[in-house]
């Protein structure tokens, strides 16, 4: 059996122009007031990844061009389609018009456990990723027809943003891949 690292070349990658043409996964991420660009060029880069639709980059987050995005995302941010609006609350309710079922990552009151949850593939779904130290504002919370919250076992309950990207959006990858 062979574990030969594969090259470059041999990742069948997409172009970009490609990757703009292909299914995508019924996915947007807003990220609600991200503080960090490199946090912000990691979801462009996770979002490209798992072939998510767009995202919406709200509030103080910073948005492309930059070379601090560009450190993290890669280049992801040319092949990811992306929108800015001033007011994550209006990225909510305009995703919300356009069909995607908002859900905030955020522990509350009622949250379910993201292993709980079993994304529909017949579904569009607008995930909020909030603030590094915040989270998701509570006036966006409330936009949200769900809460998700990753199970956390140790003492701080708390994942650095773009590893919660990382995580949520595989497990949604996993029920909803663009081939159904």
């Amino acid at each position: 059996m062979s574990n030969r690292k594969l090259l470059n070349s041999e990742l069948k990658r997409l172009t970009p122009e490609e990757f703009k043409t292909t299914a995508k996964n019924p996915v947007a991420m807003i990220l609600d007031n991200i503080r960090s660009q490199h946090n912000i060029g990691s979801a462009f880069r996770t979002a490209d990844a798992f072939r998510l639709e767009r995202i919406a980059l709200c509030g103080i987050s910073s948005t492309p061009p930059s070379p601090e995005i560009h450190k993290t995302a890669l280049g992801a941010e040319d092949s990811i389609d992306w929108e800015y609006f001033a007011n994550t609350e209006d990225a909510v309710n305009h995703l919300k018009i356009n069909h995607y079922i908002p859900i905030a990552i955020e522990q509350t009151e009622n949250s379910i456990p993201l292993d709980k949850f079993v994304p529909d593939y017949r579904q569009k779904y607008a995930l909020v990723f909030g603030n590094e130290v915040k989270g998701v504002r509570q006036s966006v919370v409330d936009l949200c027809t769900h809460s998700i919250e990753i199970p956390q076992f140790g003492v701080k309950h708390s994942l650095n943003v773009s590893v919660s990207m990382g995580i949520v959006l595989w497990h949604f990858y996993g029920h909803l891949k663009s081939d159904h």
